[in-house]
């Protein structure tokens, strides 16, 4: 059983940036692959970005290509999902993932995929 724990939500103003963090234990945390999604008031959770177990390959959503990045240090089982340039719109309950299955299987981006969930943190961008 893999716990996950998010945090470095907060309130900032449009145009600034974030990191989020996602602290895992209980499991071989390099064994998993690892996604951010994230949920606003109102509508589906949505995927935002993945990455396999070695931290060499990524993807994200169209909406934060270039904005966005994730990435992971395995020696202290922990992902980050550095945020700049956020927009109100990116404002959202974000939720770190952890999927025991292959990242190259091409379906990170649908939340079935994943096996175990964080409770999430709050992102609040203001205009």
């Amino acid at each position: 059983q893999v716990q996950l724990v998010e945090s470095g939500g907060g309130l900032v103003q449009a145009g600034g940036s974030l990191r989020l963090s996602c602290a895992a234990s209980g499991g071989t945390f390099s064994r998993y692959a690892m996604g951010w999604f994230r949920q606003a008031p109102g509508l589906e959770r949505e995927f935002v970005a993945a990455i396999n177990w070695s931290g060499g390959s990524t993807g994200y959503a169209d909406s934060v290509k270039g904005r966005f990045t994730m990435s992971r240090d395995n020696a202290k089982n922990t992902v980050y999902l550095q945020m700049n340039s956020l927009k109100p719109e990116d404002t959202a309950v974000y939720y770190c993932a952890a999927s025991t299955r292959s990242f190259y299987s091409g379906s990170y981006y649908t939340d079935l995929w994943y096996n175990y969930w964080g409770q999430g943190t709050q992102v609040t961008v203001s205009s």
